[in-house]
């Protein structure tokens, strides 16, 4: 199953004969009574050395293959990311020449130019469509209020909510379920080595686009943002597969790209560009994907990223330039985000560090505790959605009509503010669409301070927030009103069946206890209060996401002021640390929810003191097959498995450097789907015997092998064919990655993050006649501390001791 692998290890050869049964029987008496020691006695778990053994194992070393994707439940599997040095892959290898490798080559950079271009004119489609229809929308409610019809207007803006609320849903709850959320942690899933199904589809992609203009238009508290990365990803794999599973193209050139190594950079670039396209920042999205969402990395892939998402930046200036003459409706100079402060001097001084670090402090605190009660509600989500699509549509609809009345009836509260003389009328008191100064229910003259942040679009809210040189334009009550709406509505619209971002809705409450310190702060302080909002945005987006690196460029490429870059890094630094103290950041911990076995790049302390031997005896026998192996013995094992590689043992291979000295050898591993393509062509012979090289590349090539076909239940084979045999040396992996057994599990985690590999081979200490050539494998579920712990629970339990003292 290796859905995420899962090939259960020990001792056991493909006949079921356990080769070191005297030696795994050795090993479990010290652990017994290590058990009894670390139960009775004083001596702490993590003190262990590696020369003894753990624990007796509680159960077998299993683990859940099902996760949660988008808002659907399926089935996972792990990615192949290690290239499978077969005899066909080597000989292709050799056999390309100059031209046919720098086809490889171009075709790697005009699928990043491809990627750049299609999430550029996507996200500009977005924009236009959101800031057309949320702006016609918010001119007919205007009216209406003008006019003193206020129930009329409260209709019209929850109605069309509703319907815009409605049609996103229904089209995530029965077109597209993985379209639901923003989409990074399956993201962060996928480039860490596990297969998110239908997550990158043409319907996904559909639902996405239109899901998000519905959803963000409706007035919900999300963004666009979270959507947009994954648009660019659904691009990226669209592309780099060739179309769709069922239409796909076949060029001849295409076949280089049929692998999961190649799909997974070209994913990378799409999620740089998705960040690019939501932010206009280039530099910020490819440090995005590095520091947030990318597990495996390298110099060619970071040019790639650079390329796709400058392709980006270039198409939405080019949108920017035509639409600012008036060509794009109600679109014009906002819509894409960019919150431009630079028309303000930053002047700070040593007495400002003070405020600003407890902008870091309260972005930590205030992290934390969004991330933990949003875990909370995700959870209330998860039992409320499985009740069926009608509670989800209901769900969202509940939380769109709440929506609405609050914007609509909040600004009621607040009192009217005179407009300042030195501001001309033209900007203040208006009634339109954009500006810092709605007018809403006041008299000519007079603005609605709590409208001009309610009463908009989520990116005008933020340019409003953020502006600068307005000093008195919002009043401290109108924005502790506006942040408290806005945490609530945060953690109640984030996680209903819409596609929603977690970045704007974060960037807006921030902003509002940023803007509060500043104005409380006075003359004590140099800094503007809008630039007070950008670091508290900043702050609290450190503190719920643990970003520093990408967030700083972001932020300093957003406000278009590196003057801020200095107080941005400490206020970074500062909310990241303190949020580190509470919880992990809200990925991560959406990625446990959802069940996916993601392997976190620092393993646990007490894992040195664990071997992957010992990981091994805690698994079910191991499967193997023989070099030359009964067609019968194939078919048995898979249907009687749903491990997705085994290992190939050869009992009588001859050393070279020897006459005639037969030895037990470990050939290699050979992939499920490998033994599923050599069924459907029938590739046997009457006798074990292994074929010639010309035999195979007749039947066979490396394009075809590279298919990941697992449908076995249609294979025909006959009782006759049942006895004849297969020769897989040709098709098994030579160089699997192998670690002694007396590895930690630290080491051995690291390593296989590090490479992404899919499975890890066991091999004994000490080799010799009567011992296995392999004890066992690992795949990622093996590795994580959760599976681990159910197995040695006096792990967990010394973990515990160790948080009581």
């Amino acid at each position: 199953m290796e859905s995420t692998g899962d090939p259960p290890s020990n001792n056991m050869n493909s006949n079921g004969i356990n080769h070191e049964s005297t030696h795994s029987d050795e090993r479990f008496t010290p652990q017994m009574e290590a058990e009894e020691t670390s139960i009775n006695g004083e001596t702490d778990i993590e003190c262990n050395t590696l020369h003894q053994p753990l624990l007796k194992r509680n159960r077998t070393l299993s683990a859940s293959h099902l996760a949660m994707v988008g808002a659907k439940v399926s089935y996972i599997e792990s990615l192949d990311y290690e290239i499978n040095e077969n005899d066909l892959f080597r000989q292709d290898w050799r056999s390309r020449s100059k031209i046919q490798v720098l086809q490889y080559v171009f075709l790697k950079w005009k699928l990043a130019f491809l990627v750049g271009l299609l999430t550029g004119l996507i996200a500009t489609l977005i924009n236009l469509a959101v800031e057309n229809i949320a702006g016609y929308k918010l001119l007919l409610v205007s009216d209406y209020v003008q006019q003193k019809r206020y129930m009329m207007g409260l209709i019209s803006l929850t109605g069309a909510n509703f319907l815009l609320t409605l049609s996103a849903t229904v089209l995530v709850v029965f077109l597209a379920p993985t379209a639901a959320g923003p989409g990074i942690p399956e993201i962060k899933a996928y480039l860490n080595g596990i297969d998110t199904p239908n997550m990158y589809g043409a319907p996904t992609l559909f639902v996405k686009i239109i899901g998000s203009i519905g959803a963000v238009s409706a007035g919900l508290d999300l963004g666009k943002e979270g959507p947009l990365v994954h648009i660019g990803s659904c691009i990226a794999s669209l592309l780099g597969q060739g179309g769709t599973e069922k239409h796909r193209v076949k060029w001849r050139w295409y076949r280089y790209m049929n692998n999961d190594r190649d799909r997974r950079d070209l994913i990378t670039c799409g999620a740089s560009s998705g960040v690019c396209a939501a932010f206009r920042s280039p530099v910020g999205g490819v440090l995005f994907a590095l520091e947030e969402v990318a597990t495996w990395w390298r110099s060619a892939l970071l040019w790639r990223t650079f390329f796709s998402t400058a392709v980006v930046v270039v198409i939405l200036r080019a949108f920017i330039e035509y639409c600012s003459a008036g060509q794009c409706g109600l679109f014009g100079n906002g819509g894409l985000i960019m919150f431009d402060v630079s028309n303000v001097t930053v002047r700070y001084h040593m007495m400002d560090i003070i405020p600003v670090a407890l902008i870091g402090l309260i972005g930590g605190v205030l992290g934390s505790l969004y991330n933990y009660v949003l875990h909370k509600v995700l959870r209330l989500y998860s039992i409320i959605n499985e009740r069926g699509k009608l509670a989800k549509i209901l769900l969202s609809l509940t939380v769109s009509v709440f929506t609405s009345v609050c914007v609509y009836s909040l600004p009621f509260l607040a009192s009217c503010t005179q407009c300042d003389p030195s501001i001309p009328s033209s900007e203040c008191s208006t009634t339109g669409r954009t500006g810092n100064f709605k007018r809403f229910n006041c008299p000519n003259g007079y603005y609605n301070d709590l409208a001009s942040l309610l009463f908009s679009t989520n990116d005008d809210a933020v340019r409003n927030i953020f502006s600068t040189n307005t000093r008195g334009e919002f009043h401290p009550v109108s924005l502790l009103i506006y942040f408290a709406l806005y945490c609530i509505l945060g953690l109640f619209t984030f996680g209903i069946a819409v596609p929603s971002g977690l970045f704007l809705p974060i960037i807006l409450m921030g902003s509002a206890y940023g803007r509060l310190l500043g104005i409380a702060m006075g003359s004590y302080t140099k800094i503007d209060p809008g630039l007070y909002a950008v670091l508290g945005a900043a702050s609290l987006m450190a503190g719920s996401m643990r970003m520093t690196v990408s967030l700083c460029v972001i932020f300093l490429e957003l406000t278009n002021n590196l003057l801020l870059l200095p107080i941005t890094m400490l206020v970074l630094l500062i909310a990241k640390s303190v949020g580190d103290c509470f919880n992990p950041s809200i990925y991560e911990i959406i990625l446990h929810l959802k069940g996916l076995p993601f392997l976190d790049a620092n393993p646990e302390p007490w894992m040195r003191n664990l071997t992957v031997g010992e990981l091994a005896d805690v698994k079910p026998p191991l499967v193997s097959l023989q070099g030359v192996e009964k067609v019968s013995r194939i078919v048995d094992v898979l249907k009687n498995t749903t491990h997705n590689g085994f290992p190939v043992i050869d009992d009588d291979a001859t050393i070279p450097t020897s006459e005639g000295t037969k030895v037990r050898e470990l050939h290699g591993l050979i992939l499920r789907a490998h033994l599923v393509a050599v069924l459907k062509k029938k590739w046997f012979v009457q006798q074990p015997r292994k074929t010639e090289e010309w035999e195979v590349r007749e039947k066979f090539t490396w394009v075809e092998l590279a298919e990941r076909d697992l449908d076995f239940e249609q294979v025909a084979i006959s009782k006759h064919e049942m006895e004849m045999y297969v020769d897989l040396h040709p098709f098994t992996n030579k160089t699997p990655y192998t670690v002694v057994e007396d590895m930690s599990v630290a080491k051995a985690m690291v390593l296989f993050r590090q490479v992404a590999l899919r499975h890890m081979l066991i091999v004994p200490k000490y080799q010799g006649a009567g011992v296995y050539p392999v004890i066992g494998i690992l795949t990622r579920q093996d590795l994580r501390a959760h599976n681990i712990q159910s197995v040695f629970p006096h792990i967990a339990r010394s973990k515990g001791r160790e948080k009581q003292k």
